[in-house]
């Protein structure tokens, strides 16, 4: 008998499918050669995941690289390393092309630049069926369908769509199905949910849940989201700058962490329930060209002691640990059962009292796409009749699923897509709608962060060259300007003349963050800033942001799929569902209940830092029946709303007003949402309704 996830299996246990055994790798630099990993031994077993946390630049990328076989631009050392039999260093390049793929599936952390542009996602997918000897032809085709459908597109025409036509959520699910494609014995994940929507996220993990336990199909989940890691992963594995901090089952590692450095990211990441967690968030961050010879976390560490940082430190058993538990820290025994007792972080949400003057006012904003490929002339809407204000020093947050609308309504505000109606005010003065006529003051005070900044980012220049841009363009000019940004976003200013693919991807969404904040706007808009960033770099991003508010009464447009976030940093929320906004609250009211279906169903799916036993994967649900026909101007949540009611179908929803302000738009009175909506300490399941 023996143990796979959470499930027991009978027999003894399988041998290993990945052997990872004292692996070093270097990577050339101008300066000659840089090791980026540290002996690191690992171990993961048929159908189970381990989950790969650490910050940007502690090596989890360059480890899942290396149960790849990639080689280019780097030199590795190890005693072994090995992927379902297949000895990785004896390998040629026709033997690593027929593993992976067909053995090792990968998904990476970008899907923007991962998929071709010039094939059509279906093709895509067909493609990779077709090369390992899967299925050919028709059934090839047939497969496409249902993987496309496993992840959650099987609205028809998306097999037929190229890369840039879908939404970033949509292109990331893309690439999970073409990972899927042929059932691997191991699947690689750089941040799969990244860019996913907490809805899709819940259903993605579900998915692999259930993948790993019909086929013993093993993962390395590499993520920054601990919640996800608490929801998915068997054992957890926490790097810092190449070095292996502390390995464990994951209930042991994130309900009792052993090493500093492991309660210091559980407790700088946000929640979505609970009270904070007792130790402080992480300070200073990750300097690889200043490491001591010792313990490499010695110079950020509040408990660091004498000859911790000349003193190498090794995996060793963890003091009141269980089995397998490690952890390398010289000092966890003096630390065991210390519950830090710091002062809490910084509070980040501003009183609603200190917003008087509207710096954005937004009145029946309308945005309409006309499809390609279809013969229709018709444009499709995407966003409907939108109202709201932002005030100087608020944070607004922008919440929905992929597709609902939110990057369409902040590229219309900012002018870079054309609205079907509707006006907009910055300040007392009129926006027109396309950027090119809008006064450079105005562009200047209304600034955009996008959520890919490998594709915002001229990977030609530098980042110097980039933020001295940007600087220009807004009049400022200063010979410390680029110094100041970057260090503003925890970035060494030393790294200005580096290009944007010298980054990790968390350093270039900060370079983005400079770019704009070098222009000192009045209101930035903030598209999924936070998704490529890890929990502390999170944390001291929106400290800075909160600053920077408090100090300069600077206003966020804060589109996310982070509600742990929305509920510590928000002011106010706004819920979008089909290019609708289904409710307006304050954040704090929000999270307290009586809300919208479609925001409860959202709350509901976050995942908690809560790690748990976990119940068997259940066999995939049906689909639910189809509803009701809906007539025109009917409800737009009504094919999903498990509170559904015949009046739903036949007119649109009024608009309630929420105690203490705000709106929502449902037939179901206030008070009965109230006691029908799922508590948002629900799990996930509420939100397959």
């Amino acid at each position: 008998m023996w143990i796979s996830g959470s499930a027991e299996m009978d027999g003894p246990a399988p041998a290993p499918l990945v052997v990872i055994d004292r692996l070093s790798v270097d990577y050339r630099t101008a300066l000659g050669w840089d090791r980026v990993l540290h002996t690191v031994s690992l171990e993961i077993r048929p159908g189970e995941t381990l989950g790969l946390v650490g910050e940007s630049g502690s090596g989890k990328s360059t480890l899942g690289l290396q149960c790849l076989g990639w080689r280019r631009g780097l030199r590795r050392q190890a005693a072994a390393l090995r992927v379902a039999g297949a000895d990785l260093d004896r390998l040629d390049t026709a033997g690593l092309r027929r593993l992976r793929g067909r053995r090792i599936g990968f998904v990476p952390q970008n899907p923007t630049t991962a998929l071709d542009p010039a094939w059509r996602v279906g093709d895509l997918i067909a493609e990779a069926v077709e090369v390992h000897g899967v299925a050919r032809g028709a059934a090839a085709r047939d497969r496409t369908a249902r993987l496309l459908a496993r992840v959650g597109l099987a609205r028809p025409g998306v097999a037929q769509s190229f890369p840039h036509q879908l939404s970033g959520g949509q292109q990331q699910r893309v690439c999970i199905a073409l990972a899927l494609a042929c059932d691997p014995d191991l699947v690689v994940l750089d941040e799969p949910t990244t860019g996913l929507d907490v809805t899709t996220q819940a259903q993605i993990v579900a998915l692999l849940a259930r993948l790993k336990a019909e086929r013993l199909m093993a993962m390395l989940y590499i993520t920054h989201d601990l919640g996800v890691i608490a929801a998915l992963a068997d054992r957890v594995a926490v790097m810092y700058a190449g070095h292996l901090a502390e390995v464990g089952d994951t209930v042991a590692v994130i309900g009792a962490p052993a090493h500093p450095y492991t309660r210091g990211l559980i407790a700088s990441a946000p929640r979505i329930d609970g009270p904070p967690p007792g130790a402080a968030p992480l300070t200073g961050t990750l300097r690889r060209l200043a490491l001591p010879p010792g313990c490499p976390f010695a110079p950020r560490c509040d408990h660091a002691a004498p000859g911790c940082a000349e003193t190498a430190q090794r995996l060793a058993p963890a003091p009141q640990g269980s089995p397998g538990h490690r952890v390398a820290c010289m000092r966890a025994a003096a630390l065991a059962g210390d519950g830090d007792g710091r002062p809490a972080a910084a509070r980040l949400r501003t009183e609603p009292s200190t917003f008087r003057d509207p710096v954005l006012t937004v009145s029946g904003l309308s945005v309409a796409y006309r499809p390609p490929g279809l013969l229709a002339r018709r444009a499709v809407p995407v966003v409907r009749g939108a109202a709201f204000t932002i005030a100087a020093g608020e944070v607004l947050a922008l919440v929905g699923e992929s597709g609902s609308g939110k990057s369409t309504l902040a590229r219309a505000l900012i002018g870079l897509v054309p609205r079907a109606g509707g006006t907009v005010l910055l300040g007392r003065e009129p926006l027109a709608p396309g950027d090119r006529a809008r006064s450079p003051a105005q562009r200047r005070r209304l600034q955009y962060v996008f959520q890919n900044p490998d594709a915002s980012l001229n990977p030609a220049a530098t980042v110097g060259a980039s933020l001295t841009r940007a600087a220009r363009a807004a009049g400022r000019t200063g010979a410390d300007l680029v110094a100041e940004a970057l260090a503003a976003v925890q970035i060494d200013p030393g790294q200005a003349g580096r290009y944007p693919d010298e980054l990790s991807g968390g350093q270039r969404q900060r370079v983005a963050l400079a770019r704009a904040l070098i222009a000192e706007p009045d209101l930035i808009l903030c598209d999924e800033i936070l998704s490529a960033l890890d929990v502390s770099v999170q944390a001291g991003v929106l400290a800075l942001l909160a600053r920077i508010r408090a100090e300069r009464g600077l206003a966020l447009l804060f589109i996310t799929h982070d509600l742990a976030v929305v509920r510590g940093f928000a002011d106010r929320v706004l819920v979008l569902f089909a290019g609708t906004i289904v409710q307006e609250a304050a954040a704090a009211a929000l999270f307290a209940g009586a809300r919208h279906p479609y925001a409860a169903a959202l709350i509901a799916a976050a995942p908690r830092l809560v790690p748990a036993a976990r119940p068997a994967p259940q066999p995939e649900p049906p689909p639910p029946p189809a509803p009701p026909a809906a007539a025109a101007g009917a409800c737009v949540y009504l094919a999903r709303c498990p509170h559904r009611r015949s009046v739903c179908g036949e007119s649109p929803p009024p608009a309630r007003p929420l105690p203490g302000g705000g709106m929502l738009r449902c037939h179901i009175p206030v008070d009965e949402l109230a006691r029908e909506a799922p508590d948002s300490r629900d799990g996930p399941g509420e939100a397959r309704h």
